[in-house]
């Protein structure tokens, strides 16, 4: 985020056209840190930047549709209201901004001013190489210089690592059934069962996000499309960190699709790299609402249990942290509120963690999920991430 004084910005700008627009801005249930503001704006094109109440500049970004504008506030009381001035500035040399670029294994991959962030691995599927390419997901670089791969990547065949069908930010369910007593499991991709890429719907980057759009189809052991999805990726320019908002709707023309499965293999999870499962028992733990756990200590919902740990469903946020490259990195997973109720939780010492429900989608039920993740180096704190989690679920409000 560039939060420049006055004096600096008039040496690297050849101007500064003011606006005669004001934006106001009241802050969430709780004080937040590099909050995310999405802003209306009658005349949003051209603006990129925003002046604080402070006199510094941030960045600020129009979205493709030439309606909003997107910044960070450093700093933002409950309750706050403040005004902030949008603009432009004309600069000498560009400021740093995200790209997308193709990889030359024709994967796409989101940097920042030069240091990757995001790599979405869309190969079309190839039935010759099946288990590479059954599903589509997105990699997680560390946030420092973007050179360690903190997820786990595609894998040739089963044997690659330790349960190398868990692949970077993933999602599906492994108990789908629809049709004649047609049943799916796109969670491992069996009997020639896929999610596909199809296309980029719409791509979006600039100072302070870049996002991506994509079109996703799920495929039965018949190979026909029994549900499609709009999967959007969004990373965000904000200090200390990786903020990632993950997103999709899934459709389906079909009467019911029942979706249903376990909570280690179902629903949205991250995956760490390989490495953490050689390490993992030593120097991973969890991080709950409730305390830091125990390295190697996991907490898992268990259908066959007579009272499923309540501890494990419905929660707020969960924290991963574990060692790649010789450094820790923790990672922090939140649900939106507007959810399905009733998830369920899984905890790996290998550094997958994530949560799953049942759910019957239909043409006139899709399904809409929305995730936040926060990567950084080092540990949090239960603090930490409950700020971060009350950030995405009340978000400042802008007019």
């Amino acid at each position: 985020m560039t939060r420049l004084p006055l004096a600096l910005i008039a040496l690297m700008c050849s101007a500064l056209a003011a606006r005669a627009d004001k934006i106001a801005i009241t802050g969430g249930a709780t004080d937040q840190t590099n909050a995310v503001v999405v802003a209306p704006l009658a005349r949003a094109e051209g603006v990129n930047s925003v002046t604080l109440p402070s006199g510094l500049h941030a960045a600020a970004q129009t979205t493709a549709d030439g309606k909003h504008i997107v910044f960070v506030v450093p700093k933002l009381k409950a309750g706050e209201k403040v005004e902030v001035t949008p603009g432009t500035l004309n600069y000498v040399k560009a400021p740093p901004h995200f790209a997308f670029a193709k990889e030359k294994d024709g994967t796409e991959t989101l940097s920042f001013d030069g240091r990757k962030v995001l790599n979405y691995f869309n190969l079309p599927r190839d039935a010759k190489d099946h288990y590479f390419t059954f599903k589509p997901f997105h990699n997680v670089y560390d946030p420092v210089k973007g050179e360690t791969l903190l997820t786990n990547t595609s894998a040739k065949t089963a044997k690659d690592g330790q349960f190398p069908h868990h692949r970077g930010l993933f999602f599906g369910f492994n108990r789908i059934s629809y049709g004649d007593k047609k049943t799916a499991d796109i969670w491992h991709g069996t009997n020639n069962v896929f999610s596909n890429h199809d296309k980029v719907l719409a791509s979006e980057a600039g100072e302070v996000f870049g996002k991506q759009r994509s079109a996703i189809s799920w495929h039965g052991q018949d190979g026909a499309t029994f549900a499609t999805e709009e999967r959007e990726v969004t990373a965000y320019n904000v200090p200390g960190g990786t903020l990632i908002d993950w997103s999709t709707t899934l459709s389906t023309k079909e009467p019911k699709v029942r979706l249903d499965g376990d909570p280690q293999h179902a629903g949205f999870h991250f995956r760490a790299n390989q490495e953490v499962s050689k390490n993992g028992k030593a120097n991973t733990y969890y991080l709950r609402p409730d305390g830091k756990g125990k390295p190697g200590e996991t907490r898992n919902w268990e259908p066959k249990a007579k009272e499923p740990n309540p501890k494990t469903i419905d929660l707020p946020w969960n924290a991963c942290s574990f060692v790649v490259g010789e450094k820790r990195w923790t990672v922090l997973r939140i649900p939106h509120p507007d959810n399905p109720k009733g998830t369920r939780g899984s905890e790996r010492d290998y550094g997958r963690f994530g949560d799953y429900f049942e759910y019957d989608l239909t043409p006139e039920k899709p399904l809409k999920l929305k995730y936040r993740v926060w990567v950084q180096a080092g540990e949090m704190t239960v603090e930490q991430c409950a700020a971060l989690a009350d950030a995405f679920a009340n978000p400042p409000k802008a007019k």
